[in-house]
C-alpha cells in the first residue's frame, strides 16, 4: 500500500512539494490506484501494470477486460485509469483543434516576442508547421551567440522530421533590442534554406526579434 513508502517519497506528497511534472508514469499511475494489495505497495502494482502494457503509450487503447484481468486490479480502479486516460485524450484533441496558424510574418513575431523580445541571451527557436500551417511543436534550438557552425540545419531538419513537419520558421532574438540582420544572420538562414530545399520541408520564414520589434529576413528580401 501506498503508506508502506517513506512519507517524503510517497507520490501525492512529491506532486505537493514538486509538481506533477517531476512525477514518473509509476508514479502518477500510483496515485490513480490510490491502494495496492496485501501482498505489493500500489507502486510495485503501477509498475506491473506499465510492464503488462509495454509502454505508456498503448494504456490509451486499454479495455476494461484488459485491466481488470491484472491481477491487483478491480473494476473500480480500470475505470478511474480509463476514465483519466479519457480526460487526458480530450484535453490533446481540445490542443490540436485550437493550434496556433500562422498566416504573416506578424503572427509568428506575436505568438513568440512575448517570449523572447527581453530574453539576455540569444536563443534560437523553431516553430514546427503542419501543412495548414498550424504551430504544431516549438523547441528552442540554441543559446548563446548565432554560429553557423553551431547552429546546424542537421539538428532543425530531425525534429521536422520527428513532427512530421510541412514548413518551419526560425526566429532567433537579438539582446541589444535592435533586430538589424547580421552576416552571420544570413549566413545561418541560407544554410537553413539550402538544406530545407534537400529534405522538402519549407524555410517559410526567420525572424529577427528585438525590443518590441522584428524582422522578417523573407520581407526583407534575403531569401
Amino acid at each position: 500500500m501506498i503508506r508502506d513508502v517513506n512519507i517524503q517519497d510517497r507520490p501525492r506528497e512529491r506532486l505537493l512539494r514538486q509538481g506533477a511534472m517531476s512525477l514518473s508514469n509509476q508514479e502518477l499511475l500510483a496515485i490513480l490506484l490510490r491502494t495496492g494489495t496485501k501482498e505489493e505497495s500500489v507502486l510495485v502494482l503501477a509498475n506491473r501494470i506499465l510492464s503488462v502494457f509495454e509502454r505508456l503509450h498503448h494504456l490509451k487503447h486499454a479495455t476494461i477486460e484488459e485491466m481488470v484481468a491484472i491481477k491487483g486490479i478491480g473494476e473500480v480502479k480500470a475505470i478511474q485509469i480509463l476514465a483519466a486516460i479519457e480526460l487526458g485524450r480530450r484535453l490533446a484533441q481540445k490542443q490540436s483543434d485550437e493550434k496556433y496558424t500562422i498566416r504573416s510574418p506578424q503572427d509568428a513575431a506575436a505568438y513568440l516576442m512575448p517570449d523572447m523580445t527581453s530574453l539576455n541571451q540569444e536563443h534560437f527557436v523553431v516553430l514546427f508547421l503542419n501543412i495548414k500551417n498550424q504551430i504544431i511543436h516549438r523547441q528552442t534550438i540554441f543559446i548563446g551567440s548565432l554560429n553557423a557552425s553551431i547552429v546546424h540545419p542537421r539538428e532543425i531538419y530531425r525534429e521536422a522530421v520527428k513532427r512530421s513537419a510541412a514548413s518551419i520558421i526560425c526566429a532567433h532574438n537579438h539582446p541589444s533590442g535592435v533586430p538589424t540582420p547580421s552576416e552571420e544572420d544570413i549566413e545561418v538562414t541560407k544554410r537553413i534554406l539550402e538544406a530545407g530545399y534537400i529534405m522538402g520541408i519549407d524555410l517559410i520564414d526567420h525572424l529577427i526579434i528585438g525590443d518590441h520589434q522584428f524582422i522578417s529576413l523573407k520581407e526583407k528580401g534575403y531569401f
